[in-house]
C-alpha cells in the first residue's frame, strides 16, 4: 500500500495535492488541541477585532478568536466524518461481502433491505432526527446517526465486486480446501476490494462533511460545538456579509472548499489508479 501511495504521489499531481492538503488538515486538527481559549464559550476575547499578531484571523461578533475556532471546527468536522465513515464502512462491508458471497434467498432479502435504505429520502429523515435530538447532538452521536444511514450505496458496490470474485478459480479452490465462509471472505475476497473501499470511504467523507454543513446551517445541530457548519451559521446569524467581516464568513467556507476539493482529487486519482486500462496508459505516457 505504501508503495502505491508513493507511486501516485510522484506521478499524479492530483493525488499529491490532495494528500498534501489532507496532511495539513491533520496537523491543524492536532494543533487545535493546544487552543489557549475555550472555543465553545463566548466573549473570551474582545469582539470584532481585525487580524493581528495576537489574533491571526481577528475576532468575531460573539467574542471568539476566529483562528482557534477554525482549527477546532476543522478537527471536529474531520472527527465527525471519520466516525460516520467508519460505521458506514463496517456495515457496507459486512452486508456487501456476505450478500455477494452467499447469494440466493439471503442475498435477495438483504438487497431488499439495502434498496430500502437507498430509496429513503435521507435528508428529511436526518432533519427529523436532528430536530428531536438537537440538545444532545454531540459530534459522536451525529457521526453515528449519519453513519447508520450512509452505507447502502457502497454495500451494493462491494456486493457487485464479490459476485465477480466468487466465480473465479481461487475462490473455488478455497471452498474445496475446506475454508469456512468467513475465512474465504476475509482472506480471499477482502484484500481485492481494499482499494475500492478506500476510494468509496473518501467519497463518503465528502458526503458526511456536506451533510454536517447543511444541517448546521439550518440550525439543526449542536450549535455550541465548533464545526465548519456552525461557524458558517453564526457568521450568517450575525450578518458577517453585510458587516463586511470577510475574515469571519470566508474562513469556514475556504476550509470547506479546500478540504472537499482535496478529498475529491484523492478519490478520482485513486479510482483511476485502480483502473488497469488507465494505469497502463499512465505507464506508456512515462
Amino acid at each position: 500500500m505504501f508503495t502505491a501511495i508513493a507511486d501516485m504521489y510522484r506521478n499524479d499531481k492530483r493525488f499529491a495535492f490532495g494528500f498534501s492538503v489532507l496532511l495539513v488538515f491533520i496537523v491543524i486538527a492536532v494543533a487545535s488541541l493546544f487552543a489557549p481559549y475555550n472555543t465553545r464559550a463566548w466573549n473570551t476575547v474582545p469582539r470584532n477585532l481585525p487580524p493581528s499578531s495576537k489574533h491571526l484571523l481577528g475576532t468575531n461578533s460573539i467574542g471568539q478568536d476566529i483562528f482557534w475556532v477554525a482549527l477546532v471546527a476543522t478537527k471536529n468536522s474531520l472527527v465527525l466524518a471519520l466516525i460516520a465513515a467508519l460505521i458506514s464502512r463496517v456495515i457496507a462491508l459486512v452486508i456487501g461481502l456476505l450478500s455477494g458471497y452467499k447469494g440466493g434467498i439471503f442475498d435477495r432479502i438483504v438487497m431488499i433491505v439495502n434498496d430500502s435504505f437507498i430509496i429513503i429520502p435521507l435528508f428529511p429523515v436526518l432533519i427529523l432526527i436532528a430536530t428531536i435530538l438537537r440538545s444532545s447532538l454531540s459530534i459522536p452521536v451525529l457521526g453515528v446517526i449519519i453513519g447508520l444511514f450512509g452505507w447502502a450505496w457502497d454495500a451494493r458496490l462491494f456486493r457487485s465486486q464479490i459476485l465477480s470474485l466468487k466465480e473465479r478459480e481461487f475462490t473455488k479452490t478455497a471452498v474445496l480446501s475446506g475454508l469456512k465462509t468467513y475465512k474465504v471472505i476475509i482472506t480471499e475476497h477482502l484484500p481485492y476490494i481494499v482499494p475500492l473501499v478506500m476510494s468509496a470511504t473518501i467519497n463518503n467523507v465528502i458526503w458526511v462533511l456536506g451533510m454536517e454543513v447543511t444541517l448546521s446551517m439550518l440550525g439543526l445541530s449542536n450549535l455550541n460545538t465548533p464545526t465548519i457548519g456552525t461557524m458558517i451559521y453564526w457568521a450568517l446569524q450575525y450578518q458577517a456579509i453585510f458587516l463586511e467581516m470577510w475574515n469571519w464568513i470566508l474562513t469556514p467556507i475556504v476550509i470547506c472548499v479546500v478540504l472537499i476539493l482535496a478529498l475529491y482529487m484523492l478519490s478520482t486519482s485513486i479510482s483511476e489508479y485502480l483502473d488497469p486500462r488507465t494505469r497502463l496508459q499512465m505507464m506508456k505516457a512515462r
